[in-house]
C-alpha cells in the first residue's frame, strides 16, 4: 500500500483563462509562484518520503520549494504530465473556435475518444495517467508520496478511483496547490482526502471563471450540462 499526496500545480497565466495549456511550457504567476512557497511548509509536516512531479517547467517549480524544504530530490515523470491539446494548445477558446471551428464542435461534444488534431484523447490520457501513477506507486511501495501534477491527470484519478465513465462532466474540484490523498494498493485507488486547500485559501485567485485541467471549467458549465472535463 502506498499513499500519494497528489497535487496541481501552482496558477499560471493560462490557468487565468480560458485556454488551452495542454503540454506547453508556462511558467508560474506571482500567485503561484507564492502557492509553491505555501505548499512547501505543508508538506513539510506531512514528511513524504519522496517527491515526484511531471516534467513540464510549471509543475517542477510548483514541486521546487518543497524539494528545497524536505531536501529531497523532485524526480520528473513525463507519465503524469497534463493531456496533450495538439492544435488548441496556448490559444484561447475564441481563437481555436475562430481558427478550427470544426474540431472545436467536436471536442465540444466531449467524446472520450476524440482527439484534437496532433493531441490526445481522454481514452489514452486516462490509461497513460493511471500506468504512470501505479507505477509511482509500485516504485514506493508502503510510502508516502507527493506527486505535482496537473488538473486532467487528477481528474483521471477521480475517475479511476470511482469508476465513473470517461464521457460526462468533471465532478470534483480541483485547486491550484491543493493536496489530495489516496491510497493505491494493487490496481485499486482510493481517495482519502480531496482538494484540501487550507494553505493557500487566503492567497487571490482571478475574478471569473476558473480553468480545468488546464482548460476550463467554466466551458463545460456553459456550453452543456452533460459535457466533460477538459481534462
Amino acid at each position: 500500500m502506498t499513499e500519494l499526496i497528489l497535487i496541481r500545480h501552482g496558477q499560471t497565466e493560462l490557468n487565468r483563462g480560458p485556454f488551452f495549456q495542454g503540454q506547453i511550457d508556462v511558467p508560474l504567476n506571482a500567485t503561484g509562484l507564492a502557492q509553491a512557497t505555501r505548499l512547501a511548509e505543508r508538506l513539510r509536516d506531512e514528511r513524504p518520503h519522496a517527491l515526484v512531479c511531471s516534467d513540464l517547467l510549471r509543475t517542477r517549480q510548483t514541486a521546487a520549494p518543497a524539494s528545497t524544504r524536505l531536501a529531497i530530490d523532485a524526480a520528473p515523470d513525463p507519465g503524469l504530465r497534463e493531456q496533450r491539446f495538439g492544435l488548441f494548445e496556448g490559444l484561447s477558446f475564441d481563437e481555436v473556435g475562430e481558427r478550427y471551428p470544426d474540431a472545436f464542435a467536436a471536442w465540444q461534444r466531449h467524446q472520450a475518444g476524440f482527439a484534437v488534431p496532433g493531441g490526445e484523447s481522454v481514452v489514452r490520457f486516462h490509461a497513460r495517467v493511471v500506468a504512470a501513477v501505479r507505477a509511482v506507486a509500485a516504485r514506493h511501495a508502503g510510502q508516502r508520496v507527493a506527486v505535482v501534477t496537473h488538473g486532467g491527470v487528477l481528474d483521471m484519478v477521480w475517475r479511476a478511483a470511482h469508476r465513473l465513465p470517461l464521457d460526462g462532466p468533471r465532478a470534483c474540484p480541483i485547486p491550484n496547490a491543493a493536496l489530495n490523498r489516496v491510497r493505491v494498493r494493487g490496481d485499486a485507488i482510493e481517495i482519502l482526502e480531496w482538494a484540501d486547500d487550507a494553505h493557500v485559501a487566503d492567497l487571490s485567485v482571478p475574478a471569473g471563471p476558473a480553468p480545468t485541467a488546464d482548460a476550463a471549467d467554466a466551458l463545460h458549465a456553459s456550453v452543456a450540462p452533460s459535457s466533460p472535463s477538459a481534462a
